[in-house]
Order: structure tokens, then sequence, then C-alpha cells
């Protein structure tokens, strides 16, 4: 069996059938000839295109799942998902969720009648207490974005099983090079592969995987039918990404650790969350089910005014959305990733004003010591 850094660049299709070339070809091509009427290998771009159909065996592949799909953006891929549910059915979300996902299931699908319950997902007690007769699944980020907790996989997975709801893990942060929850009994994972997959700042896209064939030909019906695909460039770019994510997570993983500790000590940082620490909560369920702790941090100062100051001060760290990429990123989430919720529901959450998030990349990590020191200052 392959080991996690040989899978990234030897599974799903690593070369041309054809000509044998190691770099997958990218296939423009909106349609192809057919044999016959019925008769064909590939039949129109949007249902099936070679080059995405590589990227889809590949992720399937690392994730341990049965069947991979390529979607334009994260958000296509979630949307994709949720269209799999009818109206009146209901979502149990992790509360700490992305914003952008917040936005699509308060603004977008409560129109189309699917409810929504955000629950502190951690506590399994709060989980159970959230089902109802109309819930369908537990869609759940660990480690969330932007406090990174922790839900304990194995556990959720139990509850989920019980109750025969579909379990849904946003794998985003931790990638399948440290985390795989279709092990520990996820139904489908989904990632913003924009970030660490792709991890170059060059392409937007988003990866779903399923366990089992049945829902393979459910998600491949509302791909096709809807339409969000990749496009074959950026299937490729995100291939090339895939190969060097191994060494791209353990060495951000040496730079994050530094800064963490850098961090704790700092007069002027009040709170950091980070599950590699052992004062974070859920750090011994991340230990447990994951390989690794990621490249994400965030930690408060002591105001708004105090973040502003911090992410205009940096030189190596930029201000920008996003995260994952091999140059390190800081942002505001209450003024940005964030903005869509509500004041009062991310002070609620625990976002506070003060709250700062850094993607840690692959500069030399005593540049990016000395950049926050003078900033913090």
């Amino acid at each position: 069996m392959m080991k996690k850094k040989t899978r990234l660049i030897h599974g799903g299709v690593s070369r041309d059938p054809h000509t044998g070339a190691v770099s997958i070809p990218v296939h423009h091509a909106s349609t192809f000839k057919q044999n016959g009427v019925g008769n064909f290998e590939y039949e129109y771009g949007r249902t099936g295109n070679p080059t995405r159909e590589a990227l889809e065996k590949l992720i399937a592949d690392i994730e341990g799942g049965a069947r991979g799909f390529a979607f334009a953006s994260g958000m296509a891929a979630i949307t994709a998902i949720v269209q799999l549910f009818s109206k009146g059915d209901h979502f149990i979300f992790t509360d700490d969720v992305y914003g952008g996902t917040f936005r699509l299931m308060t603004r977008v699908f409560n129109k189309f009648g699917i409810e929504v319950t955000f629950v502190d997902t951690t506590d399994l007690d709060k989980v159970k207490s959230a089902i109802r007769k109309n819930t369908k699944a537990i869609y759940v980020e660990t480690p969330t974005n932007p406090l990174l907790k922790i839900t304990d996989l194995k556990m959720i997975s139990s509850i989920a099983k019980e109750h025969q709801l579909k379990l849904i893990v946003d794998n985003t942060f931790s990638t399948p090079y440290w985390q795989a929850p279709i092990a520990f009994g996820a139904d489908i994972v989904l990632h913003s592969a924009t970030k660490y997959l792709g991890g170059h700042s060059d392409v937007v896209s988003g990866l779903v995987v399923v366990a089992n064939e049945e829902l393979g030909e459910e998600v491949h019906f509302i791909q096709n039918s809807t339409g969000g695909v990749l496009g074959p460039q950026d299937s490729w770019l995100l291939m090339k990404g895939i190969k060097t994510l191994g060494i791209r997570m353990e060495e951000i993983e040496l730079n994050t650790k530094a800064i963490a500790e850098f961090l704790v000590d700092h007069p002027a940082v009040e709170k950091v969350f980070y599950p590699g620490l052992e004062s974070h909560p859920g750090h011994s369920v991340h230990k447990k089910q994951a390989a690794g702790f990621g490249g994400m941090i965030s930690f408060t100062v002591k105001s708004e005014e105090k973040a502003l100051s911090l992410v205009n001060k940096v030189k190596y760290f930029t201000l920008a959305e996003s995260l994952g990429a091999v140059e390190s990123l800081i942002s505001v989430p209450p003024l940005m990733t964030h903005a869509s919720i509500p004041r009062e529901r991310r002070i609620e959450l625990g976002i506070e004003d003060g709250l700062v998030r850094v993607s840690v990349g692959l500069e030399d990590v005593e540049d990016l010591l000395e950049d926050l020191e003078q900033a913090l200052e």
C-alpha cells in the first residue's frame, strides 16, 4: 500500500495513458467525438473532462473515498452537496463555521425550505438535543474557521449512524495529508481546494469525496445538472499543487509551532487558538484523529484598533482573504471572512473584535517571528 507522499504523486491517474506524459495534459475540449450514438468515453465538457477526471480520481484516492468531484469553488461544492437534500430537510451545522457557509445556509438555502440549526459540535449532548424528525445531515468543520474548535469525528459519526443521518465534514484546514474523515465514518468530505490543496494562491476550486458509489451517482447527477464544474486548466493547476502537499504541510507545521509558542508568551496577545497547543480545547481529540495540527493560528489582541494596527504593520504576512498558501497571510475575521455573520452572533461564538487569523507559509520562520514582533510592538 502506497504511503501518503507517494499517493499524492502516483494516486489517481498519475500519467497520460495515451502518451505516457507524467504531467496529465490539459484537455481544452467542450465536446468529444462519439463512435456511434451512445458509444463514447467522454460526451460533453460539463459531464466529464479527462483532466478534471484525473483530479477527481486523485482526490478520491488520497481521501480514501469511492468517488471525487471537482467544482469551480468551495462554495459551489457545498452548494452541490446541499442540493442532494429536499425542501423541509433539517441540517445540524458546526456553530463556528466559515462565514460564507453561514451566509449560504441562512440567506440562500433558507429560501428553498432547508432548515438549519447551528450547534457547538464539540458538545455531543448538544448535537443529540438538536436532532429532529426531519434532520437529515450533520455538517462539521474540524478544526473550525476561525477558532479552530475540534469535533470528535468518531463520536459524531456514531451519532449520525444511530439516527441514519449523513455526516459531512469540511476537511479544508487539516487536508487529507493530516486527517481522513471517511476513515472515521464520514459520508461526504469537502474541501475549499483553493487553500492547501492548490497551495499557491493561483486557483479557486472546491472538491468533494463520497464514501460510496451510490452517493457518487447522486453527486454526479447534481454536478452535471447544475454545472458548477472546475475547468481543465484549473484542474491541472490543482493536481500540480497536490503533488507537493506533504512536504508543504510538514514544513508549514514546523513554522506554525514556533509562531504559536511565540504568541502564547507575548504580552500584547490575550488568547491563542491552535490545536497543537496542549492548552487548546480539543487538543487530545485532534491528536487522536489527525496526524498533524496544521498551519492556522488565531489570536486576540486588545481591540479592533490594535488588530488593524497589527495587520497594517506586518511586512511578510500579506493582508488578504484565503489561506493555505506558500506565502503567509493575515486577516481580521470579524471584518473580512466572517463579516457576513452579525456582530452579536460573532461575539456569542467567541469571534471577538480583536481576533486575528494567520495562515503560516513557507518563509524562513525567523523572518516571520521578527515580523510579528515588530508589528505587535
